[in-house]
């Protein structure tokens, strides 16, 4: 697959390569060929709608986390459109029903509060469930099943009186992980809430399912599938944001100069706090090309943003050779949970989008400037 190129435009932009993303897509439709089950875009992860065209030829529709997100996924790709909030607003509900097909709730207060009006619309309804099982380490804050989690019902809350208003149950527990963690949220699901099972028509297991990654165990994955689906005679959905644009993107910048403090330091035109937040948030280091980790190479430098931030920090990484103001640097899987968080902190311009189709030519989707980050303001 294609290596990132130089780009149409000036540093920074954000580069989505056609025929990774097609190499992530097909793979996704094999799994729910094979298994039977249906796969959502989740678009917390990735929302560039003008590759939707594309997506909906391999994927059922699109998940959403409120209203904008299910109006962009309805108008832009079609398909299921799934919506899921820890609470919806009342006075976007009307509005919401609208473009979403299936309403997951919270909790049972809100399916009382809300359920009957999204039935009388003609509705799938579902609730989500706690199992209260973590398998991911180090993560809490991308952890719904964490202590004192406000995400999903747990056993001791859930409320058989909403079982004839429900369509389905959604779970998700994971954050880019294999199907032997989704095999034990299934058990513990199935231990708390099994009973219940059978009544649904659906079960939607959320995200965090790395299927695209190389090794992930996909036969595991469908046996599972297999198995809700045999056992409890429900439609199964998976809602991925990751898995369909692994790897398939890069940010790609410049140096603008490098200075020294114990340690040569490369300030560079992007930034982690306003264009890579997970490298902050979660945190995580980005692969860069043709690096490797301090010390491994000969030049060792840290990559820094040019913000006031004293933390705009991405990493420390060696090279072959010497950076200097002017080099490229490239940051790879840069697709996910990227241009969905970029903010304009410290009046920094946002990256610029581009596009590299299967014949290796690059076209800008969009560029931002002045005006983007002044509407933001009042």
């Amino acid at each position: 697959m294609g290596a990132p190129i130089e780009g149409p435009g000036p540093t920074p932009y954000f580069l989505i390569d056609e025929e990774r993303l097609i190499h992530n897509l097909e793979i996704l439709k094999d799994v729910a060929n094979r298994s039977g089950c249906k796969i959502l875009l989740a678009q917390k992860a990735f929302s560039m709608f003008s590759v939707y065209p594309l997506i909906k030829k391999y994927l059922a529709g699109t998940a959403a986390s409120g209203l904008y997100e299910a109006r962009l996924g309805c108008e832009e790709m079609g398909g299921e459109t799934h919506v899921f909030s820890p609470a919806y607003r009342e006075d976007e509900f009307e509005e919401l029903l609208q473009f979403a097909d299936h309403i997951i709730f919270n909790s049972p207060a809100q399916v009382r509060k809300l359920g009957l009006k999204a039935r009388s619309a003609g509705k799938s309804i579902g609730l989500r469930l706690n199992p209260e099982c973590s398998t991911q380490e180090g993560h809490e804050i991308y952890d719904p099943c964490s202590p004192g989690s406000r995400l999903g019902t747990t056993l001791e809350a859930f409320d058989q009186g909403i079982l004839p208003m429900l369509d389905g149950f959604h779970i998700h527990t994971l954050c880019e992980q294999d199907s032997d963690a989704l095999e034990v949220t299934v058990k513990a699901v199935e231990e708390k809430f099994g009973p219940w099972l059978g009544q649904m028509k659906w079960v939607n297991l959320g995200g965090g399912h790395h299927i695209t990654r190389p090794g992930y165990d996909i036969e595991r994955l469908v046996k599972i599938i297999r198995h809700l689906r045999d056992t409890y005679h429900v439609e199964i959905y998976l809602e991925p944001g990751e898995a369909v644009v692994l790897n398939a993107g890069f940010l790609v910048s410049r140096v603008l100069e490098v200075v020294h403090n114990k340690i040569d330091i490369a300030i560079l035109d992007t930034s982690a706090a306003c264009h890579m937040p997970d490298v902050l948030e979660m945190p995580y280091r980005p692969p860069v090309t043709d690096s490797k980790k301090a010390g491994e190479l000969q030049y060792t430098y840290r990559l820094a943003g040019p913000t006031c931030l004293a933390g705009d920090i991405i990493g420390d990484y060696s090279f072959q050779d010497p950076l200097k103001p002017g080099s490229l640097v490239i940051f790879e899987d840069m697709a996910l949970y990227t241009m969905v968080k970029t903010n304009t902190f410290n009046g920094m311009a946002l990256p610029s989008i581009v596009y590299r189709d299967s014949q290796g030519v690059c076209k800008i989707v969009r560029s931002f400037g002045y005006e983007d980050f002044k509407n933001r303001l009042s």
